[in-house]
């Protein structure tokens, strides 16, 4: 199952679409065209940590943990900021959540504006999910990262982005082959080097 598949079972794409006055439908759309740059970038973050996949255990920790799913499921306004934290640390600057954006808006349709407000809280449903598989199926011990993608945040990132699922069957259509235009697996990597050309 994808990730927006879970998102909208738990209510979060539904709780985005009231916050934002949009359809459900858009909400779900927006959240397709956002998330692999999302995932991608937590690959980049697991790949930079020297403990691996502990290391972004830790990581989604420190930006608030499984308390930012719960934050945007809640019924009041969603506080963004700690989602436009999120999106500083996994995307380095705020030229390339524009390009992000921008990439999605050219893929749903939807107004870029439209999809900057989702950003932030989609980084925070995504972390905040994350943190909560993490925790529930994450044995954090070292040999994790030495497995290259292995134990529970691991199949959990590995499925997410089209590689093995938990199961050890390839997840179906993983959400990065939507976007992976040079087969490295990130479909972040692909929208910098576009925004690149862009903004030159």
């Amino acid at each position: 199952m994808q990730i927006t598949d879970i998102l909208a079972q738990m209510g979060g794409l539904q709780s985005m679409a009231k916050e934002l006055g949009v359809s459900e439908s858009q909400a779900a759309s927006g959240a397709e065209a956002l998330i692999p740059a999302i995932l991608g970038g937590f690959k980049k973050q697991a790949q930079a940590q020297p403990a691996g996949l502990a290391g972004l255990g830790g990581l989604l920790g420190q930006l608030g943990g499984s308390g930012l799913l719960d934050q945007v499921l809640a019924p009041q306004p969603t506080d963004v900021s700690s989602g436009n934290g999120v999106l500083g640390q996994i995307f380095g600057s705020k030229d390339v959540s524009r390009a992000v954006a921008q990439n999605a808006a050219a893929q749903s349709g939807l107004d870029p504006s439209l999809l900057k407000k989702m950003l932030p809280m989609l980084a925070m449903m995504v972390t905040g999910y994350m943190a909560k598989q993490g925790v529930a199926g994450a044995a954090p011990q070292p040999s994790a990262a030495d497995e290259g993608l292995g134990g529970g945040l691991g199949n959990l990132l590995g499925g997410l982005l089209g590689g093995q699922s938990a199961g050890g069957a390839p997840a179906s259509g993983g959400l990065a082959s939507m976007l992976d235009l040079n087969g490295d697996g990130n479909a972040l990597d692909d929208i910098m080097q576009m925004a690149g050309k862009v903004l030159r």
